[in-house]
């Protein structure tokens, strides 16, 4: 059976980008594809924190509901922006080859405030997390909307800078040259990665998609969501995580913060390739054993999360 693929995606200019990636991959192999784009909620609701809408895949689930009622075939997502367990009926159906896992700093052409006060905008609590208790005398602003609107917003604002995916301004062509890299922010777990979801009974879809995974991505992320999913962070909780391939090794760093930057809880370890199913797992563990399940029970209740 031959059919026409529906690609659905959000309708920004990045999610358009990774949405014409996947077509044009899928083209390449001889498949015939249609893009569909939809709003999602998180695109629409700009004036509120993310963790304050209460949504779990805030910019999945207009794109699920799509799928289930059989309006478009197949969905394109940021791979950080996916819950760690999908609606049921749908499946992980592709993992592109990572992209930059590096989140940076657009800042205005001056850093001096780097070394006295400064005001920083960002909508990750991550991201809030990590740099306050790298710089506990800075403000951190909410920031929202998809990477154009927030770089405009940077542009209006009187902050010292913003926090981005490199990825994500780097697919766009949107990457300034005032910028800096964070390498010591731990990323979002499967930051830089593309998922592509499909419905578990579409044997045809599923196959064709099968053939544009990047196993080295696929099990990388495996491994961090692994590890989000145990601590049971969902995509609001301040949690970094980052896997990389070293040879014969599967190196890991993980990281959970209080809101506040204050208290941290990190684990750095390394497996191999037969164990790396349960290694984000067994890592999430040794942090909830270590103290972090009673700030994860503290995050719950200033969150708002059941």
């Amino acid at each position: 059976m031959k059919k026409t693929i529906r690609i659905g995606t959000r309708d920004s200019e990045l999610a358009l980008w990774q949405a014409h990636t996947v077509q044009n991959q899928l083209n390449a192999l001889g498949y015939t594809t249609e893009i569909i784009a939809v709003k999602s909620t998180g695109d629409l609701i700009l004036d509120k924190p993310l963790y304050e809408l209460g949504i779990t895949g805030i910019f999945t689930k207009t794109l699920d509901v799509a799928m289930l009622k059989g309006e478009v075939d197949i969905a394109v997502h940021s791979m950080k922006d996916v819950p760690t367990s999908l609606p049921k009926g749908i499946v992980q159906a592709a993992v592109l080859e990572r992209a930059n896992t590096l989140d940076i700093l657009v800042h205005k052409g001056n850093v001096d405030f780097l070394n006295t006060e400064g005001v920083i905008a960002t909508g990750s609590l991550r991201r809030k997390a990590q740099w306050l208790h790298r710089y506990p005398s800075h403000t951190v602003e909410d920031l929202r909307g998809n990477v154009n609107t927030r770089m405009q917003k940077l542009h209006d604002h009187s902050w010292n800078g913003a926090i981005f995916a490199a990825a994500g301004l780097e697919r766009i062509n949107l990457k300034p040259d005032t910028f800096i890299n964070l390498d010591w922010m731990i990323p979002a777990p499967a930051q830089g990665a593309m998922l592509v979801v499909a419905m578990e009974e579409d044997t045809y879809t599923r196959e064709a998609l099968q053939q544009l995974n990047h196993k080295e991505t696929e099990i990388c992320t495996t491994i961090e969501r692994n590890f989000l999913k145990t601590l049971e962070g969902g995509c609001t909780a301040p949690i970094g995580a980052l896997a990389t391939i070293e040879k014969d090794s599967i190196s890991f760093e993980g990281v959970l913060f209080s809101l506040d930057g204050k208290e941290k809880h990190y684990i750095k370890k390394s497996c191999n390739f037969v164990d790396y199913k349960s290694f984000g797992e067994n890592c999430a563990q040794i942090i909830l054993e270590q103290g972090g399940a009673v700030l994860m029970q503290q995050l719950r209740s200033q969150l708002k999360v059941k």
